[in-house]
């Protein structure tokens, strides 16, 4: 998932950058709205966070002119204020959720994360870090190279790419994929993530499905 972040306070900035990385977003950074317009043509962004006190052009207008000119995008603003009007003003500007300063950072992965599951409703397609998942044709590429998987296979890294940024639980996964985390044996999760974890090495992906011991799996992109 890639993320355009708007922020005029280099601190606040760097902070934003380096806690989205963490989370396995691909991070760009603008710290104003003519820049950030200027990148949103030139790359197709999943989710934009935008400081609403911006130098020059406002953030509601910002909203207001990436709702216009770009498709699909979700957006959540960033501010010190927190009157009621203000909230108003962003969500009629076309801002999906509202975030007021000082947070903590886990609220703002958990917000971005509820974005993404309301956006994946009806969604044919995840891409991530150039891995696209096709759920209508039950395909996967990387860079365009074609990632052969079983059906299981795919339900698994499909799941996963679902939940980027959580760990899953391997009971939640069992179930998940096999209907039962009571009679089946929970060594066979372990065999389906070797062997995709094998076969995203095969096509260079820059996917990663780390091991929370004890708790079950997450997957991470590389830094792009």
């Amino acid at each position: 998932m890639r993320i355009l972040v708007v922020e005029d306070e280099p601190l606040m900035a760097a902070l934003l950058s380096r806690g989205l990385h963490a989370e396995g977003y691909a991070v760009d950074i603008a710290d104003n709205g003519i820049d950030a317009i200027t990148l949103s043509k030139d790359t197709s962004y999943d989710l934009a966070i935008l400081d609403v006190m911006l130098p020059g052009m406002s953030g509601f207008e910002l909203c207001r002119r990436l709702r216009e000119q770009t498709h699909g995008i979700a957006i959540l603003l960033l501010t010190a204020r927190d009157a009621v009007d203000d909230r108003v003003r962003g969500l009629d500007a076309g801002a999906d959720d509202y975030l007021t300063k000082p947070f903590m950072f886990a609220e703002l992965a958990a917000r971005l994360r509820a974005l993404r599951r309301r956006d994946a409703i009806g969604a044919t397609r995840i891409d991530i870090g150039g891995v696209r998942i096709d759920m209508t044709r039950h395909e996967i590429t990387c860079d365009g190279k074609e990632l052969r998987l079983s059906r299981t296979e795919f339900d698994l890294l499909r799941l996963l790419a679902e939940n980027m940024g959580r760990v899953l639980p391997r009971t939640e996964m069992l179930e998940s994929l096999w209907g039962s985390s009571a009679h089946i044996n929970a060594n066979i999760l372990d065999q389906y993530v070797s062997y995709v974890r094998k076969k995203l090495d095969t096509v260079g992906a820059p996917l990663r499905i780390v091991n929370s011991r004890g708790i079950g799996f997450q997957l991470a992109a590389d830094k792009i």
